[in-house]
């Protein structure tokens, strides 16, 4: 009974990024500077949504709360990487584990869902405009989003129990940079059936339904762009869609390779870097998409430079 004590509450150690001595210092480098770079990024697109009228409509509404969640799922794993490796330490507790481990879950869990309903707001956007009034009011907008955080929390309610109930007794050396699901199954040595179903389970909620509403919606919008007789008409209904489909393409991508591939296409290094594509650069390049390839968000940035500068003139 001692023996099983200690195997769930003794301490974990992270192998991290930041294995090579030689390249650890310049990694650690690009590392913080996409944090800090994505929460800037993430911050001035919710501020800019929030304080702009032309962008108070249910797109950007949305898009504000996807914003909101890359902030808080990239605190949730970078922070502790980068001062652990200042410290020089990399181990973490049982209880920091499992509440980064629900944390995530949950963020990522509300990001998959959220990405997939996007996708039905473009739907209605293309396919029904005259009613896209009333098929995305506010109200729409506000279940749409509950039901993503539902999605998350309920992810994360139902794995975060099984995962850390397991006995991980055959080592307690995390060969990642953060307690993701897979790498933790793999650190176990109990029975895992249970824990496996549950898993398939949830990612067949949390990946392929919000990925199958995603191939519906431009499955419709396709149809839809093709009947267009206006050129000018096509060309706008791409360029409503594209900054969502890169997004979508790159976070669902990754995420299936983790989370959906048989075990014997994973390899540590894989794993890796994977994870660190859609928990760490996604959160800086889905603003960046969004902002870059949408005359809106840039006009809006345009509009509150120009009436800094107003401020400016009138106080000298």
């Amino acid at each position: 009974m001692d023996g099983d004590n200690k195997t769930f509450s003794s301490d974990f150690t992270l192998t991290g990024l930041f294995t090579q001595s030689a390249a650890s210092g310049f990694l650690f480098s690009i590392i913080c500077a996409i944090f800090f770079m994505a929460m800037i990024a993430n911050g001035v697109m919710i501020f800019l949504i929030h304080i702009d009228p032309h962008l108070h409509t249910p797109m950007y509404f949305l898009l504000s709360h996807l914003s909101f969640i890359d902030m808080m799922y990239i605190s949730t794993i970078v922070p502790k990487m980068l001062v652990d490796y200042l410290v020089g330490k990399r181990t973490i507790s049982f209880i920091a584990c499992t509440a980064q481990y629900f944390l995530y879950m949950g963020f990522v869990g509300a990001e998959f869902f959220l990405l997939g309903l996007m996708a039905y707001d473009r739907y209605v956007a293309i396919c029904n405009p005259l009613r896209y009034p009333v098929l995305m009011s506010h109200r729409v907008c506000w279940m749409i989003l509950a039901s993503s955080w539902f999605g998350g929390g309920l992810d994360s309610f139902l794995l975060t129990p099984i995962t850390m109930s397991l006995p991980f007794c055959s080592s307690h050396n995390i060969n990642h940079f953060f307690c993701e699901a897979p790498t933790m199954l793999r650190l176990a040595c109990g029975d895992k059936a249970a824990y496996e179903m549950v898993m398939y389970i949830c990612c067949v909620m949390m990946l392929l339904i919000p990925f199958s509403v995603v191939i519906a919606s431009y499955a419709w919008i396709l149809i839809t762009v093709h009947q267009m007789k206006s050129a000018e008409g096509k060309k706008k209904a791409f360029a409503t869609c594209s900054s969502h489909i890169m997004v979508v393409t790159l976070f669902y991508g990754a995420a299936l390779y983790t989370y959906m591939l048989p075990r014997s296409y994973h390899t540590p290094i894989k794993d890796k870097v994977f994870s660190a594509f859609y928990t760490i650069l996604t959160p800086l390049l889905n603003p960046l998409i969004y902002s870059l390839r949408n005359t809106d968000v840039t006009g809006a940035f345009k509009r509150v430079l120009a009436r800094c500068q107003g401020v400016s003139c009138v106080s000298r």
